[in-house]
């Protein structure tokens, strides 16, 4: 999935982010014929409710940046990850709970999988919907989002262009 290279480089990327106390959440940017599979988070869910995201998560305790990717594909779609192919942002943000702050730092890849593209298995306690976005479609991302949160879009469109510029595997359809 990767060399020990790429390897070396996240494990540093992980170690940063824990010096600088932030927390590593994972995204995968799947892309299929020019756009990029989205999911959108259940009305339920206490953070981002009702948006549009990609697939992705927070890495476990002593879960590498690789294996959380893996680990939230498979969770969130039901698919294998069979390479990631680059990194594609890596952005800090943070929430507040009450009086606490979680700081973050997220590292999105353009990944390459395996399986049904047509068919995600989504998680239903989590997600309500999954739906591929192209170039025209990026303004619905910021739906149900707040003022200034264009994090989801960003990273999608900097996934289309880097694909469309290495001409990227797009999955298999």
């Amino acid at each position: 999935m990767i060399d020990r290279d790429t390897a070396a480089r996240l494990a540093a990327l992980q170690e940063q982010a824990r010096l600088d106390g932030r927390r590593c959440v994972v995204g995968a940017l799947i892309i299929q014929k020019g756009r990029v599979l989205v999911l959108r988070r259940s009305d339920d869910r206490s953070l981002f409710p009702g948006c549009w995201d990609i697939v992705g998560g927070h890495v476990e305790p002593g879960e590498t940046l690789a294996a959380a990717l893996e680990r939230e594909v498979r969770e969130e779609t039901g698919w294998r990850l069979r390479r990631i192919l680059d990194l594609v942002a890596v952005t800090d943000w943070e929430t507040v709970h009450g009086d606490r702050v979680d700081r973050r730092r997220e590292f999105d890849f353009l990944v390459a999988v395996d399986g049904d593209l047509s068919s995600p298995h989504l998680e239903a306690e989590k997600f309500s919907a999954a739906r591929w976005i192209g170039p025209r479609d990026l303004p619905e991302l910021r739906e149900n989002r707040q003022a200034g949160d264009d994090l989801i879009s960003r990273v999608v469109s900097q996934a289309l262009v880097l694909a469309e510029r290495a001409a990227f595997p797009q999955g298999d359809s």
